[in-house]
């Protein structure tokens, strides 16, 4: 039996993707060796969620899986069908790496909801109270940031590297001066703009 948290990244900015972490333990894991003490991602500097990241995807017994779903879809569907949409894909996935998902238990951080028939627990506050749901959030942190330095490379005026995409007063500026591009959330922008 296994117990899997997830939780999202980037869920507020105003470009790039929204990503889902789902992280699967054993029942009964200790965490041994671990990087620091373990945390939300957003409560980590980013090195700890570096070695953090490492740790979970080299230690044998943890599976993770992330989804992404992409500024186009959330335009379309609305972030918050998008970001159930990333969590049951990311819970699904877990099943390609052997954890039987339909037998776990699951924790999703404060609203995400599956948009499946699993059985699972919304956790208000998760990301401070389960490790699972905290393992999970730094997967989808680490994979989201890695992204938009990605998306930095292809889209160097906006700056993406530095903000990840939220509403700073540099990335609205940039906006201003280049117009949208194609990774950016336009139903985001209508209601910032």
């Amino acid at each position: 039996m296994h117990i899997i948290g997830v939780d999202e990244a980037g869920r507020g900015p105003l470009a790039g993707p929204v990503v889902v972490g789902a992280v699967a333990l054993p029942l009964g894991f200790r965490l041994r060796r671990a990087p620091g003490e373990l945390r939300d991602s957003k409560r980590l500097t980013r090195l700890m969620r570096e070695r953090w990241f490492a740790y979970i995807m080299n230690t044998p017994d943890i599976r993770a899986a992330v989804s992404f779903v992409t500024p186009g879809v959330i335009d379309r569907i609305r972030i918050t069908r998008a970001t159930n949409l990333a969590a049951t894909r990311a819970v699904l996935r877990l099943e390609q790496s052997g954890i039987h998902v339909r037998q776990a238990r699951i924790f999703t951080d404060g609203l995400l909801r599956l948009a499946c028939r699993l059985p699972y627990r919304e956790v208000i506050g998760g990301d401070e109270l389960l490790r699972t749901i905290q393992l999970a959030s730094i997967v989808a942190k680490v994979t989201r940031d890695r992204r938009m330095e990605r998306l930095h490379e292809r889209y160097p005026a906006y700056g993406f590297a530095r903000h990840k995409g939220y509403g700073t007063k540099e990335h609205y500026r940039m906006i201003h001066q280049h117009g949208p591009s194609e990774v950016h959330r336009l139903t985001f922008l209508e209601e910032v703009m």
